[in-house]
């Protein structure tokens, strides 16, 4: 059973293979191996207007080469182009049963979901079957993974590196043809041109698979390339500049589109995956936007309160003020001075105090600190201590 495409109706595939509604087969196959020739991405390299020709004239003989197709194309043609909306579409009932008139006054989701949800089982499903029909003629690039060891400030600030990559890329002997330089390919037998064949998997469903002599390129060559053997793939070692964004965390993995293998027949590249470590530094930590830094303070500083002035990463000092009485432990923020976030501002810099105390006294400091024990004696210091170990 052939599937009616919601694309059909905006498309007039006649006239892109230059032959009117009554052409044979026969004359239809001998219009599209003509074009095919003329505008076959190996034969015209780097010229996307041939591409993109290429690509419609192989939709359109998909369709019209296909008797069957072609019936269902022309009936549908004919049928949407009978009555005008919102008058319906002169009587034409989709399979199933219910009137389209009732579907278009019903559906919210626009006339092109609406013609997916009917012919090809809702809108995402029916730009799923063009982009394979695509997909036949043109193959995405690998992704590629990599990894980078980046500095801690680099983290926090950004950086661009440079990464040496090696992924699956054309056949540098023969371009991705697959054939023996100098040959000239002829179309496929398999598929007649079309890059796929159709399969049926039980029932009224059937499935467009990738054609096993050509490989989806549409041509072949009776002598294979002798670097590739025939597989049109080779791989390529390259350097790239990647930018790693400010404020990236350790173990992040960054995607840069378009920087992943080479693409097939006019496909797109495919993406590079980067996975980030990042070293350690020797005073700052973070947590997630914010830094973390460990601040030595002296008892007298805790005791009786300091300014006390801290680095930032990447910037100017600042001066920290510490209360009179503040316990080992406490942590400051400093607003601003973290990591970027992304909606572009920065987090904090949180600065937890730690008390020292000295191992070693002079006579002095000692007799200072002895003055100090017998000025607090009494202290409720560790009062309740055992009570509440009950």
């Amino acid at each position: 059973m052939t599937e009616i495409r919601a694309d059909w109706a905006s498309k007039d595939f006649y006239q892109v293979l230059g032959v009117g509604k009554q052409a044979s087969q026969a004359d239809i196959k001998k219009a599209y191996r003509k074009l095919a020739r003329e505008n076959h991405p190996d034969s015209n390299p780097g010229d996307s207007k041939k591409h993109e020709k290429f690509k419609a004239v192989a939709e359109a003989y998909d369709v019209l080469g296909d008797a069957e197709k072609r019936t269902k194309y022309d009936e549908y043609r004919s049928q949407v182009a009978s009555g005008p909306f919102p008058g319906g579409f002169g009587g034409f009932r989709p399979p199933g049963g219910f009137d389209i008139d009732d579907v278009i006054r019903g559906h919210s989701g626009g006339l092109g979901d609406m013609f997916g949800d009917i012919f090809g089982g809702g809108g995402s499903g029916g730009r799923g079957q063009r982009q394979q029909t695509r997909g036949a003629r043109s193959v995405r690039g690998a992704d590629v993974e990599s990894t980078a060891t980046i500095g801690f400030t680099d983290s926090i600030e950004g950086v661009t590196i440079s990464l040496r990559l090696t992924s699956d890329a054309p056949c540098p002997q023969c371009k991705g043809t697959g054939g023996k330089p100098g040959t000239k390919p002829h179309i496929c037998a398999t598929c007649e041109g079309a890059g796929f064949i159709v399969s049926g998997v039980g029932g009224a469903f059937s499935l467009n698979e990738t054609c096993p002599a050509c490989h989806g390129r549409q041509l072949v060559y009776d002598e294979p390339c002798p670097t590739c053997h025939g597989s049109g793939r080779g791989s390529s070692a390259r350097t790239i500049q990647a930018r790693i964004p400010a404020g990236v965390k350790d173990g992040q993995r960054i995607r840069l589109r378009g920087k992943g293998g080479q693409g097939e027949g006019g496909g797109p590249a495919g993406d590079l995956f980067v996975t980030v470590k990042v070293t350690p530094h020797r005073l700052f930590g973070r947590k997630g936007d914010n830094l973390t830094l460990d601040v030595p303070v002296s008892f007298d500083e805790a005791a009786l309160g300091a300014d006390v002035k801290i680095p930032t990463l990447g910037g100017a000092p600042v001066t920290l003020k510490i209360p009179s009485g503040t316990p080992n432990g406490r942590t400051f923020r400093i607003r601003g001075r973290g990591a970027k976030k992304k909606d572009g501002t920065n987090g904090d810099l949180l600065a937890t105090v730690q008390v020292q105390v000295p191992a070693v006294l002079n006579e002095q400091a000692r007799e200072a600190v002895a003055a100090y024990r017998a000025a607090t004696e009494g202290s409720t210091l560790r009062s309740g201590l055992f009570e509440q170990a009950q």
